[in-house]
């Protein structure tokens, strides 16, 4: 099952924080009682990393790549790695935060199955958790697109650095840098940055992220349904679902009569079928119910 990523947004309006929350919080830990949780987690959960997420309340409306602009042109690709150049180191510094770390504790309770996550920043790996499936791919890997080499971003950093000596010096006054969720940053000029090719073939290398109009990969979808399935209760942590990519496994529990619970700031496309909302911040929510379970 290969599924496209869509762009599209959702009416994203600043909404209250639940004044309730303790309360859901106890039905929260009723429901997962004696049982397992899958986790499925968007940007809305890495925030209080440092890392911006696309459609909180609040969150400036961002343009991020597709494949088709991604591969239209040498001058896209400049762009991008350019802008990737300034951007992964902030991502590749940011650490898990509590949120990240409860769904470790929880985990080590027996209590979660593993997780699904629609982020690219690696912060639950490095949060010790086991069973990831990053739906999205990570920014620490780099895929060349005609042979398949794959490398590591740390390893291309210094090939673009000894491309490009002193480019963040030198663009440091072009303006004021905003670090996006996928590592890729607002500099609009970069029009003197040399991009690197794969060092096996000569091929166009990407970092090993679904970009929006890609499909993720057969085996890793197939990887997140069968965590859903092992789980008792999916409970989403910090994403809209706005993208289909996250919104089927949604779907698919709901589907087969497993709760579903949200948590998450603002609006989601599946409020409807949600067992249960908290709209609230992931980290204060899942940092209780670690501590409850």
């Amino acid at each position: 099952m290969r599924t496209r990523l869509q762009l599209g947004r959702i009416p994203v309006e600043p909404t209250p924080l639940d004044e309730d929350v303790d309360v859901r919080v106890g039905r929260l830990r009723e429901m997962v009682r004696g049982g397992r949780i899958t986790a499925l987690t968007g940007a809305g959960l890495s925030t209080d990393s440092g890392i911006p997420d696309y459609r909180s309340p609040g969150a400036p409306t961002r343009t991020p790549m597709t494949l088709q602009m991604f591969l239209s042109s040498d001058e896209f690709r400049r762009h991008y790695w350019a802008r990737n150049h300034l951007g992964w180191r902030h991502m590749d510094s940011a650490r898990p935060n509590d949120g990240h770390l409860a769904l470790t504790r929880l985990q080590g309770q027996g209590r979660l199955t593993g997780v699904i996550t629609q982020n690219v920043d690696m912060l639950h790996l490095k949060a010790g958790t086991r069973r990831v499936v990053e739906l999205h791919g990570c920014y620490g890997r780099v895929r060349c697109l005609e042979c398949g080499a794959l490398s590591s971003r740390q390893e291309l950093a210094g090939r673009l650095e000894a491309l490009n000596p002193g480019f963040a010096d030198r663009v440091a006054g072009r303006g004021a840098i905003e670090v996006a969720p996928d590592a890729d940053t607002t500099l609009t000029d970069t029009r003197d940055f040399v991009v690197a090719d794969c060092r096996r073939c000569g091929g166009i290398l990407k970092p090993d992220i679904v970009y929006f109009g890609e499909n993720a990969a057969k085996e890793i979808v197939d990887q997140a349904f069968s965590l859903v399935d092992e789980g008792d209760v999916l409970l989403v942590a910090g994403s809209s679902l706005t993208v289909t990519s996250g919104l089927r496994f949604v779907r698919h529990a709901h589907r087969i009569g497993k709760p579903v619970v949200i948590v998450n700031r603002g609006v989601t496309r599946a409020d409807s079928i949600a067992d249960l909302k908290i709209d609230h911040y992931c980290s204060r929510v899942l940092s209780a119910l670690a501590e409850s379970v």
